[in-house]
């Protein structure tokens, strides 16, 4: 990856592509920012819309819509196509219906020479991006998907609310799969320095583990909320996006809850799934593997079980 070009190519130009377009126009993520849609006339109605906000932006970039092709220089591919969630309808009944739109998408895209990184937003994601990975042949490294990534900014804005406190001084987690069977590792959770349970035991019934439980289940039901509220969500993965992009680009190595194939971490192998990464200009540098109790060591394991029986017999 190049430090003086920041090339993005966006398949997808759907609310959470264009979401993630619209943060990172805002932000001034990128330089050149492709959009590609299978309609291509959607495409360049939304490229033209972003160009027209330029003359606000602090931002110098360049915005058009383009082809397959035009991902042979890119830095990073961001895939957000596919069919939406349906109100009461799992990630995981996506499945099937977007494993026929990747295979249309994935070929194309490596047919050009692409050689940069994988960014999947599509759900359900942690399967997503393992069919992506297997359809590349990429290093997994170069392979990710925003996981539980929106998952914990939510679980840090509720805790905030809780606490009294700013989001960003709450350090906790969502993990697992990005669905039904994630969860929050408490064990792992702290306000600054301090562990979130430890502030339960000393607030003489202020705070309670009764209390993070109904955190958790808030957590993982929001999206089925706003999508029976407003029909789908797109903001909130679209600054996921976006802050995931910015550390790639800015080579932080940041910490973020991304999906990324296990290999021997946490007992399990082969599985893409929601865990704290390393994230730089490489991709996913290292799963950084925390120390979970046996009751989350559980929880994980039948997260992951989930996810592999989800992924079994797909013809890839």
């Amino acid at each position: 990856m190049t430090n003086d070009k920041r090339k993005v190519v966006l398949v997808g130009c759907g609310m959470v592509g264009m979401s993630y377009a619209y943060a990172m126009l805002n932000q001034g993520i990128c330089d050149e920012l492709v959009l590609i849609d299978v309609d291509k006339k959607r495409a360049e109605g939304e490229a033209m819309d972003l160009n027209h906000g330029l003359a606000f932006s602090g931002a110098n970039m360049k915005i058009y819509a383009g082809e397959y092709k035009d991902c042979s220089d890119a830095d990073i591919v961001t895939i957000c196509a596919g069919v939406a969630q349906k109100p009461g309808e799992t990630r995981l009944d996506l499945l099937q219906r977007n494993e026929i739109v990747f295979k249309s998408i994935i070929d194309p895209i490596t047919e050009s020479g692409f050689n940069g990184i994988f960014i999947v937003a599509t759900n359900p994601v942690d399967v997503m991006t393992r069919i992506t990975c297997s359809l590349s042949g990429f290093n997994p490294r170069r392979v990710l998907g925003t996981g539980t990534a929106l998952d914990t900014a939510r679980l840090r804005y509720c805790l905030g609310e809780y606490f009294g406190v700013d989001p960003r001084n709450m350090h906790a987690y969502v993990m697992g799969e990005h669905g039904d069977t994630e969860f929050v590792p408490w064990s792992q959770a702290m306000l600054a320095t301090k562990p979130v349970l430890e502030l339960c035991e000393e607030s003489s019934g202020k705070y309670c583990t009764e209390d993070l439980n109904g955190i958790t289940d808030e957590v993982r039901t929001a999206a089925y909320k706003i999508i029976e509220a407003k029909r789908a969500t797109y903001y909130g993965i679209g600054m996921a996006l976006t802050r995931i992009t910015k550390a790639i680009f800015g080579n932080e190595s940041s910490v973020l809850t991304v999906s990324a194939k296990l290999r021997g971490e946490y007992g399990e192998k082969d599985v893409f799934v929601g865990v704290p990464c390393i994230v730089n200009r490489n991709g996913i540098q290292r799963v950084l593997e925390l120390n979970l109790n046996e009751e989350e060591k559980a929880q994980f394991k039948a997260s992951c079980e989930t996810l592999q029986k989800s992924y079994q017999g797909l013809k890839i």
